[in-house]
């Protein structure tokens, strides 16, 4: 006999706050939403205006991690009207907060001023080395601004995100374009790259390590995997024995060390094609010198995203 599942379908659209930043879920409801329409829901801050970015997607509700919160109404001409004002009295806010910051001669860098759609809480976010105690500049703002004020301490990574800029490959930063979330990076890709352990090298414009060092990753651990490592003494496929000397990773050549009828030693290039070996996990030959130690030092450094 044929068993007939019955699924209880939810109708969800996906949603962004801002152009980079990460995709969140709603119930759609019954709402009649198309990709690129402005919404108001719900938030754990409160309510925010966002841009849908997907619309329509039908999902089973029993295979939901948790409820999802719903839309609450597609925004009106009003509403984007209120959002282009808070824009302006965020500016102002910015120029305030800063004033403020001075005069009470705090060590915190603003970074940005962001209001909710419906005004109830002002959200400042700053960077600072250190712990800061802001409760007297919270005073001053909320006696100012008749709302709640939050502060929110950052990285240097969400500050360059908010920012933009440029990198040194000569376009915008991929966290302020399209990247919704950081990925973690550490020095053993940069050593996998075979890429230069200078600092200024291989940071971003935000000081820590450049976040597409992850692009490649993978790629070049798969290429490595199919190479000997340099010292391995190997045999090509006529029987000539060699030490290595240098892998071009990309390429997939290697340069061998081997001994002629004459017994004088030349430098050969071989494909990897060519040589017979047993392949086995690249060894990690790049020493602790000074600058290993502060790029580590740097990585411990940086703090957790917050936004």
């Amino acid at each position: 006999k044929l068993q007939y599942i019955k699924y209880n379908m939810k109708k969800i659209a996906g949603v962004r706050f801002k152009k980079p930043c990460k995709l969140y879920f709603f119930d759609q409801c019954n709402f009649d939403i198309k990709v690129g329409d402005y919404v108001i829901v719900e938030t754990s801050m409160g309510k925010e205006l966002g841009k849908v970015t997907v619309a329509n997607r039908e999902v089973d509700e029993s295979k939901l991690d948790k409820p999802i919160k719903k839309i609450e109404k597609i925004a009106t001409k009003e509403d984007l009207k209120h959002q282009t004002e808070n824009a302006k009295k965020e500016k102002e806010a910015f120029e305030l907060c800063n004033k403020k910051i001075k005069e009470h001669n705090l060590k915190m860098h603003l970074v940005e001023a962001r209001y909710l759609l419906d005004n109830s809480k002002l959200i400042f976010y700053f960077t600072a080395e250190g712990r800061v105690d802001f409760r007297n500049l919270v005073k001053d703002l909320a006696a100012v601004y008749r709302t709640r004020i939050e502060l929110r301490q950052i990285g240097v990574r969400d500050e360059t995100k908010i920012k933009g800029g440029i990198g040194i490959c000569g376009r915008s930063l991929c966290c302020n374009t399209f990247l919704s979330e950081f990925v973690p990076v550490s020095i053993k890709m940069a050593k996998e790259q075979n890429l230069s352990l200078n600092p200024t090298k291989i940071s971003g414009v935000c000081g820590r390590l450049m976040c597409c060092l992850k692009n490649e990753q993978d790629t070049y651990e798969y290429l490595n995997s199919k190479l000997p490592n340099v010292g391995d003494e190997v045999k090509t496929n006529t029987g000539v024995k060699g030490v290595v000397h240098e892998v071009s990773v990309l390429r997939q050549r290697v340069k061998l060390v081997v001994t002629d009828e004459k017994g004088e030693k030349e430098l050969v290039d071989y494909k990897v094609d060519d040589l017979i070996f047993r392949p086995r996990k690249r060894r990690e030959k790049v020493k602790m010198d000074d600058e290993l130690k502060k790029l580590e030092a740097m990585e411990k450094k940086e703090r957790k995203s917050k936004l």
